[in-house]
């Protein structure tokens, strides 16, 4: 999720609805800013339980006017505010979310769901620092909280402040060790700061716990490459395949093959990552080692083999030609005609 498949980033979500409110409609309205000396709070009640079903059904006009509603008789209802928070949230318009939540957050400090609210908000519109401010604050009222431990953390991962995610990615999976998406998170997390053997347990457990996704994989995939576990790469190369056609993996897959001498099946994994993009300069570097080493072990006498590594190094440097290595490589054996 590179980290950025993350890049796997994981993004924050509020359950839909408003079921968590639970408020009603008086017959006697209040200007809007004043408190009324009595409060049908039984009412009010009603009118949040209806405005959070309308809420639900997508109906959000409706339940947008039902929360303004109880707030033109009581304005001081955090419920409301987080319910319209809630509902801007679904229709993603974050910079209206954002001051609904602050202001239920203001009128109950330890109400988990507009603190949480909140930090989601300032998230979504990029405001890292005030939303990390949020999400430990709402980890005052609830430390165990798996969503909001899950978002500080990937919250932190888009700061680039891969420790400080560890910490709260770990907790996430502790409190929760059957959510896919925090292994994910954790896993990525260990990336970010070179722990790739822990990295890989991490994808390995998302896999285990959610159906298993092509920017899973290939996460775990580099982990292994990384590794040098040259059959596992293999093996999760193919998994890729079943899940969608994978020109960079099945060249990962020849990268292991031609490590473990299996040079013919690390030529064919080569070709078939050609075949489904063309412009994987890896894979046709891969071609010309292959070809090369056919015509060093035939003591330089297969002009064939020769004249295949020259093409494929050719083929390579049109796609990419900061490649010294490759360069150099051409000049040793003198491939250039």
């Amino acid at each position: 999720m590179s980290p950025r498949s993350f890049i796997l980033v994981l993004a924050a979500t509020l359950p839909a609805g408003c079921t968590q409110l639970g408020i009603g409609s008086p017959e006697v309205r209040q200007p809007i800013g004043t408190i009324p000396e009595t409060v049908d709070q039984e009412a009010i009640s009603a009118v949040i339980s209806k405005a959070g079903e309308q809420a639900a059904e997508g109906n959000y006009d409706s339940a947008l006017a039902l929360f303004h509603d109880v707030l033109e008789d009581d304005p001081t209802s955090a419920p409301a505010y987080i319910g319209i928070g809630e509902v801007y949230i679904e229709q993603g318009s974050y910079s209206k979310a954002e001051p609904a939540f602050a202001r239920a957050a203001k009128l109950e400090p330890r109400n988990f769901n507009a603190q949480f609210g909140h930090a989601v908000a300032l998230q979504m519109l990029e405001r890292f620092i005030e939303a990390v401010r949020a999400y430990h604050r709402s980890l005052t009222i609830d430390p165990d909280s798996p969503k909001a431990n899950l978002n500080l953390a990937t919250t932190y991962l888009q700061m680039n402040e891969p420790n400080h995610a560890i910490v709260f990615a770990e907790k996430a999976v502790e409190v929760d060790p059957g959510n896919g998406p925090a292994w994910v998170n954790l896993g990525v997390a260990y990336e970010r700061v070179d722990r790739w053997a822990d990295a890989a347990e991490a994808y390995v457990a998302a896999s285990e716990r959610m159906q298993p996704t092509p920017e899973l994989m290939v996460n775990l995939l580099n982990m292994l490459v990384r590794q040098k576990r040259y059959r596992e790469v293999i093996n999760v190369a193919d998994t890729i395949q079943k899940l969608r056609a994978d020109g960079s993996s099945l060249e990962r897959k020849g990268w292991a093959l031609f490590r473990l001498g299996e040079y013919e099946e690390a030529e064919e994994a080569y070709r078939a990552s050609i075949a489904i993009d063309e412009d994987e300069w890896r894979a046709y570097n891969g071609l010309g080692c292959s070809a090369l080493n056919r015509w060093l072990l035939s003591d330089r006498t297969d002009e064939k083999a020769r004249l295949e590594a020259r093409d494929a190094f050719r083929s390579s440097l049109q796609l990419n030609i900061e490649q010294a290595k490759v360069i150099s490589l051409m000049l040793k054996y003198e491939m250039r005609r």
